[in-house]
Formats: structure tokens, C-alpha cells, sequence
């Protein structure tokens, strides 16, 4: 296996400091120290902390994609939308620091609703809006927005995972899954025709 690239280890190393301390603590000169090389140096790769970021960000929507791809989409839109949404908490527990800076927190260039997600930019959300709109064409659903549909499942996925890592549940984590798996049949009985 060929050794990473100085660009590859400054991304990786900025992702390990950002899923250990979050991302106030990801700065070029500290980046820089955890690769070995100096501070001028990363600069040559990434113009600002800003790009840095963004690289990592974009790198963590394919991370999260492969959480998705880990859990075929298949059987049933209701099975599929379900497995699609479990796997955004799997993501979540499994990096909160990450979690949180891509999908919970204002960053520069993220991507916004409407225009962004309509134009199929969001690499996140577009297999739930293909799973919805598959279901709508099949008739499983009843005819409705796509996005706004899309959005309706994810907001509340992410709504409970919000709520869960504030310490709002008394919950283990599996009750936890098993609460939001209810929640989403509902929402998703909602959308039958």
C-alpha cells in the first residue's frame, strides 16, 4: 500500500483532532505539529484552516455514505427509508465530534434549503429522496414533495439524536433506536396513501 500523501496526513490528522477535541482545536499550527511538518508547510495543500475543513467535511459526507452502503436499501421503502435513517445514528454515535460539525453546527459553505438540495448537491440526502421518490412512484407513498418528504424523515432522525446526546433521554442506547425506528413508521404510515 503506497504511504499518503503530506495532504492526505494533514487531512487526517485535522480529522483526529477535530473528532477528539471538536473543531475549535483544529488549527494550521497544530495540524502542523501532528504531522511534523512546519506550520508554512501545510499551506502548500490547503490555502486556509477554512479549506482544511471543507476537505474533511467533504471526505466525511462519503464516510457517512458508506454507512448507508453498509445497510443495502432494499425491501420495502419503509425497510429502506428506516435502514437509511439508522444508519445516520450509527454515524453519529460513532463520531459525535464529527457529527455535529457536519451536520449540527453553521459552517461556512454548508450546503441550505431549497436551492442546494433541490440541485441534488446534498450527497447525504439524496438516496432518501430516491428512496422517496421510488415509493412514490410505486404508489406506496401518496404523491407529495420529494425534498420536503426527505427533509420530514431526516429532521426528525436528527431531531432525536439531538435530543439523545443532550442527555434529554433515560434511555439506553438500543430503547433509544428502538423509540426513533417508532417514530419514523409513523411518520412514514403518514405518507401511505
Amino acid at each position: 500500500m503506497a504511504e499518503p500523501s503530506t495532504a492526505e496526513r494533514i487531512s487526517r490528522a485535522a480529522l483526529a483532532i477535530l473528532e477528539a477535541e471538536g473543531p475549535d482545536a483544529v488549527s494550521m499550527r497544530r495540524v502542523a505539529d501532528t504531522v511534523g511538518i512546519t506550520p508554512m508547510a501545510i499551506y502548500h495543500h490547503f490555502p486556509n484552516r477554512e479549506a482544511l475543513l471543507d476537505t474533511i467535511t467533504n471526505q466525511q459526507f462519503a464516510t457517512f455514505l458508506s454507512y448507508i452502503e453498509a445497510r443495502p436499501m432494499r425491501g420495502s421503502p419503509e425497510t429502506q427509508l428506516i435502514s437509511a435513517m439508522e444508519a445516520y445514528i450509527d454515524y453519529a454515535f460513532d463520531r459525535p465530534r464529527i457529527f455535529d460539525y457536519v451536520f449540527a453546527q453553521p459552517r461556512p459553505g454548508a450546503r441550505r434549503y431549497p436551492e442546494d438540495f433541490r440541485a441534488r448537491r446534498s450527497p447525504t440526502l439524496n438516496p432518501i429522496a430516491d428512496a422517496v421518490r421510488a415509493a412514490m412512484h410505486a404508489g406506496t407513498f401518496r404523491k407529495d414533495d420529494v425534498w420536503e418528504v426527505a427533509l420530514a424523515l431526516w429532521a426528525l432522525t436528527h431531531g432525536y439524536v439531538a435530543l439523545y446526546r443532550a442527555g434529554r433521554f433515560n434511555l439506553t442506547e438500543k430503547d433509544f433506536r428502538a423509540l426513533v425506528r417508532r417514530a419514523l413508521r409513523r411518520l412514514i404510515d403518514g405518507l401511505k396513501p
